[in-house]
């Protein structure tokens, strides 16, 4: 057990069982409740050709019970004990999470324990039917028949080739989804859902060793399973796109909308963190470059955002989203939108010292959030294995200085590396 508090001054503890599960314990006594946060290291990025949009719906058939709970028993112990829960999937991973009052933790980890354990015993036919409809009618609400509801679908295809993991969304497609047989799923789980490719964090009113204790005692029978597989494909596909790629579609949406995507270092790249205050001095707030130009100044978008994703796999990615009036002209809008990019090659000091201000205190609020803190814990140490970073945030903020800031500029905004996707509403905005 190993205990780190520099920096920000948070108590981290940190153990690994013997079957390769790691627990993180950050005590804080000053609620009586505990966020367990359970990651494994699986996300869409690990889908094999013709079974995308598999990580998504395991993370469904996870919460249709298992050997010793009933289905939708999860729900139904953590609520009944007044907590609340839920999962999600990423592109790199997927979690579960659930904040209960402090005196129920070992309830949460008996849930979690047996799902990790037990999982494929209460599988079914009939389950995977029906979280499969689930799943499709999820991505028929929100991709397919939600406005703009399909630009990382395009946007995916522009900025990645065929053959990398981040080439296909990760709600994947509707032929992959009604492939998928019991004997993926439970594959899937036997590769992917064992100790040593997990990390459990408990943040909360709990001391350190009571949090191993429990995870000892509900983990630590579960065998080891095999190292996961590396991750398929290619990628390795170099640092920018190479050129402007700019796809158009005419949609049932209200008003005219670019949505760019910049190919950019990947969350390990210690690049990153001058591309993430790139992002904040671009298209973060009123007070951004995007916002002052486009919508205060020219008038010619209702709204301007950006911001970058913390992905891993060999690159990742810098959005923007912005969006015209009726009478935008698209083209127009995409010239001022790029001479913006081009623009922050210049970027000042002052600009960059109140992007650090802004994004230590963004920081600061969102650990606030006890199941927040637990959620960056468990990235942290499935990531770099460290879950110390947490309390160096602001120390790797506060070194971002604005050369750094201005060669993200001139390296990953240029025109080799930009991915459009351009909205054009069907017979002129409304």
């Amino acid at each position: 057990m190993s205990g780190v508090d520099e920096g920000l001054g948070f108590p981290i503890h940190r153990t690994t069982l013997s079957n390769g599960l790691r627990v993180v314990a950050a005590p804080d006594p000053s609620f009586p409740v505990v966020a367990i946060n359970l990651w494994y290291g699986v996300g869409s990025k690990d889908e094999r050709p013709g079974r995308t949009g598999f990580a998504h719906l395991f993370e469904h058939m996870m919460f249709q019970g298992s050997a010793h709970v009933s289905k939708n028993g999860h729900f139904e112990h953590v609520e009944r004990a007044g907590g609340s829960l839920n999962g999600s999937t990423w592109f790199d991973r997927t979690n579960y999470y659930e904040t209960l009052p402090a005196h129920q933790l070992d309830l949460g980890l008996w849930l979690e324990s047996d799902r990790m354990g037990f999982m494929v015993e209460a599988m079914t036919q009939e389950k995977l039917d029906n979280q499969r409809d689930v799943v499709k009618n999820e991505k028929r609400q929100r991709y397919d028949n939600q406005p703009y509801g399909d630009w990382d679908e395009h946007l995916q295809q522009l900025m990645w080739p065929s053959d990398h993991p981040y080439h296909h969304t990760v709600i994947g497609s509707m032929e992959d989804l009604d492939a998928a047989s019991l004997d993926d799923v439970a594959a899937f789980f036997r590769t992917y859902y064992v100790p040593n490719n997990a990390v459990l964090t408990v943040a909360g009113d709990a001391p350190p060793e009571a949090v191993f204790a429990a995870a000892e005692r509900w983990f630590g029978e579960l065998p080891r399973g095999e190292d996961p597989p590396p991750v398929p494909g290619r990628v390795d596909v170099g640092a920018v796109i190479g050129s402007t790629r700019r796809t158009d579609l005419d949609r049932d949406v209200p008003l005219p909308r670019l949505v760019v995507g910049l190919r950019i270092p990947p969350f390990t790249d210690p690049r990153f963190e001058a591309v993430d205050l790139a992002a904040q001095i671009l298209g973060q707030g009123r007070g951004s470059r995007l916002y002052r130009s486009l919508v205060r100044e020219q008038r010619i978008a209702r709204t301007a955002s950006a911001f970058a994703l913390p992905l891993t796999a060999g690159g990742s990615t810098l959005l923007v989203f912005v969006t015209g009036y009726p009478e935008t002209d698209l083209d127009a809008l995409q010239a001022a939108l790029f001479a913006e990019f081009d623009a922050m090659a210049e970027v000042t000091d002052a600009e960059v010292e109140r992007a650090r201000v802004l994004a230590a205190a963004r920081e600061v609020r969102s650990l606030e959030s006890m199941a927040h803190r637990a959620d960056l814990l468990s990235m942290y140490t499935t990531i770099f294995d460290d879950p110390g970073r947490l309390n160096t945030t602001l120390s790797r903020i506060d070194a971002v200085r604005t050369e750094q800031v201005r060669a993200v500029a001139r390296d990953f905004l240029g025109a080799d590396n930009r991915a459009v996707v351009a909205y054009r509403p069907e017979g002129g905005a409304r």
